[in-house]
């Protein structure tokens, strides 16, 4: 395994933070709201877990804990090594994300002009919801986002929400007046 993925990326930073057993890494994920910016279920946990044991990336130990036996996961050398490599990398390039919203506007055609604009405005619906969520969820969290980082998880995907919101408006506005726009390639 050369480049590790965006949940081995999550698990690592984790674990490069402090040993850990999994329902503790849960728990920090919940703790921390990382599911608002990376994909990581509860479920993939122990799977992401044994691929990076394979990989050399962590390894695990049998460790009593409060009278029970758990198995703790640590960062090895060669882990913070892959981890620091992915950091620069999610730093340094903008890489090409994935939405479904592209595809959906890429056949939009199987669509009436109607139906596309009521589509498009539900979209504008769910993304100030979203968006809502999140400035209620940064305005309730002022004293806990004492630090740049944090501050930042949660203002970047405000602004590019906004953005979005702005071209899908505009998007719906060209569509109202060209009704034949959908029909083309």
């Amino acid at each position: 395994m050369s480049v590790i993925s965006d949940r081995e990326t999550a698990i690592l930073g984790l674990l490069n933070d402090n040993s850990l057993y999994g329902y503790e890494i849960e728990k920090i994920i919940e703790e921390r709201n990382m599911r608002y910016w990376t994909e990581i279920g509860f479920s993939s946990i122990y799977y992401v877990l044994k691929r990076l044991e394979e990989a050399d990336y962590i390894r695990s130990k049998n460790k009593l804990v409060k009278g029970r036996s758990r198995i703790i996961y640590s960062i090895t050398r060669i882990g913070k090594k892959a981890l620091k490599d992915k950091i620069v990398s999610l730093l340094s390039e903008n890489s090409k994300q994935i939405s479904p919203f592209e595809l959906g506007i890429a056949f939009m055609n199987v669509l009436d002009p109607k139906e596309s604009i009521e589509c498009l405005e539900k979209f504008l619906f769910s993304s100030q919801k979203r968006l809502d969520s999140l400035k209620e969820f940064v305005k309730n969290s002022k004293a806990e986002l004492e630090n740049y980082r944090k501050i930042a998880l949660y203002t970047r995907p405000l602004e590019l929400i906004d953005a979005e919101m702005n071209w899908v408006r505009s998007f719906i506005a060209e569509l109202q007046v060209n009704k034949d726009f959908l029909r083309g390639d």
